[in-house]
């Protein structure tokens, strides 16, 4: 069949975005009837020429500037749009770049805008975790979204499985046991997400629209309790598992972890109440999976899969 729609990825040389283009670009369904309009703003990079050699079209646009936006959206039947609050720090710079995205994909008259989402974690903690501004400047997108009537999808990706080994699960001293440490019981419940499957959400997204449009889908593999991601290290690296532990950490010592390292005290306060939230009100407020993997043709990576790819791991037996 001849090409005949487009996709606009934003962030495609990023984890999500590009996890989307490359599944747009290769798999056998899609490849056929599909132009992928890769967005970033440096199109010289090797990502970027990667993305080009592969036939995706390469441009560039500006996600403080609309009209670059609008630009990049003419003649695109879906868009991919995806914020990255980490790069300012700033939830007033996220929710305009957002609010951006929207109101260019009204002005190109989008028939499928997909949002990488978060929950509004101020609003379901009843103010109790006030701070954790990346889920809230993009969940008031999501609102915004909402409110201007635009045919829109929500994404809501989960805990990142690339958080964890090398970070939060590591050798420790005195004796270099591994250790997985968070600020919660070990009994929390974590959202786990390969962000390498986010191509296969939005694929399922694409292909069952109709039924999707003002929907939320909550993009992870399964909710493990951090005992479970130690019995799983354990399970795939038998030697270096026998040391293996959870550590409930004294949020008095995250705190400090995260300022040692350089980490603004907001921002450290604000990846605390991240990851109270696991425990207090649930990462995705306690919804169920089921609903969102019935859209999808394509299998999730688990976290017995992932850990034997991760490079902090490789060498372990």
């Amino acid at each position: 069949m001849a090409v005949n729609k487009t996709i606009t990825v934003f962030g495609a040389t990023g984890a999500q975005g590009g996890a989307v283009a490359q599944i747009f670009l290769q798999d056998p369904k899609l490849k056929s009837e599909w132009t992928v309009r890769a967005v970033t703003r440096d199109t010289t990079k090797e990502s970027a020429r990667k993305l080009a050699s592969q036939g995706a079209e390469v441009i560039s646009a500006n996600l403080n500037d609309k009209s670059t936006l609008v630009k990049a959206m003419t003649e695109a039947t879906v868009v991919y749009g995806v914020t990255n609050y980490w790069e300012t720090m700033d939830k007033q710079v996220e929710f305009q770049q957002g609010k951006n995205l929207v109101d260019a994909a009204k002005e190109a008259g989008v028939e499928h805008f997909i949002w990488s989402s978060l929950l509004n974690i101020a609003k379901l903690s009843n103010g109790k975790l006030p701070n954790i501004y990346h889920f809230d400047g993009k969940a008031e997108v999501e609102e915004y979204a909402r409110e201007t009537g635009i045919p829109a999808t929500f994404f809501l990706p989960g805990f990142y499985m690339s958080n964890i080994p090398g970070g939060a699960f590591r050798p420790s001293p005195p004796n270099n046991a591994w250790t997985f440490g968070l600020p919660v019981p070990d009994t929390a419940p974590l959202p786990l997400f390969d962000t390498a499957d986010t191509g296969k959400f939005v694929k399922g997204i694409v292909l069952c629209r109709d039924k999707l449009l003002g929907k939320r889908i909550f993009g992870a593999t399964a909710y493990l309790t951090g005992k479970e991601v130690v019995e799983g290290f354990k399970s795939a690296f038998p030697v270096a598992g026998k040391t293996a532990t959870y550590f409930s950490m004294p949020q008095d010592m995250y705190l400090g972890v995260l300022k040692s390292i350089g980490m603004p005290d907001f921002a450290a306060q604000e990846l605390l109440e991240n990851m109270l939230l696991l425990d207090q009100f649930g990462y995705y407020g306690g919804a169920k999976l089921d609903e969102s993997h019935a859209i999808l043709e394509d299998k999730l990576t688990t976290w017995d899969e992932y850990i034997k790819k991760a490079e902090a791991f490789q060498g372990l037996n």
